[in-house]
């Protein structure tokens, strides 16, 4: 094993046990949310019922994707303003191609492709741009992404000139959307996969346990050799890529490309992701605990709209969610010191 690796793989040694005040700390968010479905079942039974736990699963895989590649980044100290937008740009860019392909006559083989191929370079590019200009040109994440967010919806507006863009073949939609796999829905199945591999990542690659390194101690993991900036440049494209891929189901699941899909996806993944407990000051954070955040948001999200909660009025529930998370982490921080 290279020195390199050592020093990643000391990280993982270097952690206390968990004791059992942490166990209980770590439980909070589950229970959470068992209390949280079994309130919203007692005002509407309607919320434990099947049909509803099916469709909280799908919404929940694809707000999971997000919440997934926002802890990449915010594992750096960083995050990413401009993922709705994004969203939005390859939704667009995508189905744009794929009408462009169908006009010239191409097989539904290459139709699928230029939509996939113009989505993911989308997606990469955007994600290329943020990390060039934070880890190379140093400016700060903020400012970076709020920059390229401006940008992505700048793009995407031009592009579908502020309407939705037809032609997304029906193929398309039955691959990522409206398909199966042994019953299982095909958006919970992509985000399994992905979840798997991103764990895999994240937890047995020198790439995955830099992430954390860089994120609790930036100063070391430069000293210990790690290529500090090119890392950051790649934790910037993944985390684009794996919003490309969540536009591209969303695309598949709406059946047009939709300049405003987006929506307030850069914030709700940010929730999930910091109300799961991945910390905004870096270092901390994983699949798991993306994906439990954002099981929590969509519920909440659920249980707001089968009992008829005003849609602003869900919006300032979602804000105050944020900065919940927020404190909890810094008490989460101080309990650790």
């Amino acid at each position: 094993m290279s020195d390199l690796e050592l020093t990643v793989a000391a990280k993982d040694t270097d952690r206390p046990k968990l004791t059992l005040g942490r166990r209980l700390w770590s439980a909070v968010l589950p229970i959470a949310l068992a209390v949280l479905l079994l309130g919203f079942a007692a005002v509407d039974r309607g919320v434990l019922s099947p049909a509803n736990l099916l469709n909280i699963a799908q919404q929940t895989s694809y707000l999971a994707l997000f919440a997934m590649a926002q802890t990449v980044v915010i594992l750096t100290r960083g995050f990413d303003l401009a993922l709705g937008p994004t969203v939005s740009m390859v939704s667009v860019g995508s189905a744009l191609a794929m009408a462009g392909a169908t006009a010239s006559g191409h097989g539904a083989g290459a139709v699928l492709l230029a939509g996939l191929g113009a989505g993911f370079a989308l997606g990469i590019a955007c994600g290329l741009f943020n990390g060039v200009v934070v880890a190379l040109l140093g400016v700060n994440p903020f400012v970076a992404t709020l920059g390229s967010y401006n940008i992505a919806i700048g793009i995407a507006t031009t592009l579908s000139s502020g309407r939705p863009v037809q032609g997304v073949p029906a193929p398309f939609s039955q691959i990522f959307y409206s398909g199966s796999i042994f019953g299982v829905p095909a958006a919970i199945v992509i985000t399994l996969a992905v979840g798997i591999a991103l764990h895999l990542l994240l937890a047995r690659t020198v790439f995955g346990r830099s992430l954390y390194l860089i994120g609790t101690n930036p100063r070391a993991a430069a000293v210990a050799g790690l290529p500090v900036k090119r890392i950051l440049v790649a934790t910037y494209v993944l985390c684009s890529g794996l919003a490309a891929l969540g536009a591209i189901m969303m695309t598949a699941r709406t059946g047009s490309g939709e300049p405003n899909l987006g929506g307030a996806l850069s914030l709700q993944a940010i929730a999930g992701a910091v109300v799961g407990g991945t910390s905004l000051a870096g270092g901390r954070g994983g699949v798991g605990t993306a994906v439990l955040g954002a099981l929590f948001i969509t519920i909440l999200s659920n249980g707001m709209n089968l009992t008829r909660i005003d849609g602003y009025v869900q919006m300032v529930v979602l804000g105050a969610i944020v900065i919940i998370g927020v404190l909890l982490d810094r008490l989460r921080q101080e309990r650790r010191q």
